[in-house]
């Protein structure tokens, strides 16, 4: 009996030997949608078996966000926790899989408190449970932001060894869910409503992808430019779209021509040398650019704006959020709120409980009275 390996292997050689265009595209599609549910079963059973109950090692979420190191062993991962915390967290040694399980440490910037997490150092095949790695992915899931953390001189074998595993454990990089909605219906079969003119699949391919899935009525809603790819991680359902970029370590044993090569060749990315403290200010703010971590400050009603503590949330935040983080009472007990701020029209507007919130805006709510 073939195993999931060889069936999986099977359908990516019958996609490698098909010429794809329009009239093999459905076929296509239906392979690759197979695959991915092969897949899914796969992970299933690792995890079943493995005892881990789920994703992820124990580790509590705390601070304001999250950053997951992740890297292969010994490339430093430690040294950076270390070095990013002001603090001796991480044990640090010259020798493959120092670290063991999953290290939290507290990076503090401008008022804000991130949790950075040092993950075991992951190998190939990671994603399908060598090594523990199921578990450790599991962590990288979680994380509001992921540095790949790689040795100068291993850079390419490296990035292409995490950058598979993330995929496969369904983290999707630096991409935008995409925007699909599927309403199942019990009759009528399946209506394609598309608001962006579809140029990488065909409706028919949509429809072909679906039935493979089982979803024989629905409408379904399109509002922009979709993969065969992007359809199929909508109906898988376990897709996490999170911010990553890559930390090269070790910077300080190549000359300036080869840093200048490595850096033209790997755009997301930064140069540091852990050990030799090089370019570590510079990680932290790059890693505070894309949490995109916003500050709100709080006025009591008929009072005075507090300058001194602001609430450090994510961009793209609105009032109820707020709400749910100060109490869990005050989303059902709020009237209004009035803003001060770049997302206010005037100062001191009267807005309602979705209106969005811009950085350094200074907030009033207005609870009902009890």
């Amino acid at each position: 009996m073939s195993t999931f390996d060889d069936q999986i292997r099977d359908l990516e050689d019958e996609i490698r030997k098909t010429k794809i265009n329009k009239a093999t595209e459905g076929h296509v599609g239906k392979i690759k949608a197979k695959i991915a549910k092969l897949k899914r079963t796969q992970q299933e059973k690792i995890l079943g078996s493995s005892g881990g109950g789920g994703y992820g090692y124990d580790v509590k979420k705390s601070g304001d966000s999250s950053v997951a190191l992740i890297g292969l062993p010994s490339v430093g991962k430690s040294t950076l926790l270390n070095k990013l915390c002001d603090k001796e967290i991480s044990t640090v040694g010259a020798y493959a899989f120092t670290t063991l399980e999953a290290i939290p440490g507290t990076m503090f910037y401008d008022g804000a408190t991130i949790q950075i997490i040092d993950l075991p150092g992951i190998i190939s095949g990671a994603s399908k449970g060598k090594g523990k790695g199921k578990r450790v992915l599991g962590v990288a899931r979680s994380a509001d932001l992921i540095l790949i953390v790689a040795d100068v001189y291993k850079t390419e074998r490296h990035l292409e060894i995490i950058e598979n595993e993330l995929f496969h454990v369904g983290i999707r990089m630096n991409q935008e869910p995409p925007k699909i909605v599927i309403e199942k219906t019990k009759s009528g079969g399946i209506a394609i409503a598309t608001l962006k003119t579809l140029t990488n699949i065909t409706e028919k391919t949509i429809k072909a992808i679906l039935t493979e899935y089982r979803v024989i009525n629905a409408n379904v809603t399109i509002r922009s430019d979709i993969t065969i790819d992007q359809l199929i991680d909508s109906l898988e359902g376990n897709r996490v779209y999170i911010n990553a970029f890559y930390v090269i370590n070790k910077i300080d044993l190549i000359d300036e021509e080869e840093k200048d090569k490595l850096l033209s060749t790997y755009q997301n990315s930064l140069d540091i040398s852990a050990e030799a403290n090089i370019n570590i200010p510079k990680l932290r703010d790059r890693i505070m650019d894309n949490l995109k971590i916003i500050k709100v400050y709080l006025r009591p009603h008929g009072g005075v704006t507090d300058f001194e503590e602001p609430l450090i949330l994510r961009k793209g935040v609105d009032i109820g959020e707020v709400c749910d983080k100060l109490h869990r009472n005050f989303r059902s007990e709020f009237r209004f709120a009035r803003v001060w701020g770049t997302s206010a029209k005037h100062p001191g507007q009267k807005v309602s409980i979705t209106h969005t919130l811009h950085d350094e805006d200074v907030l009033t709510i207005v609870r009902s009275a009890r």
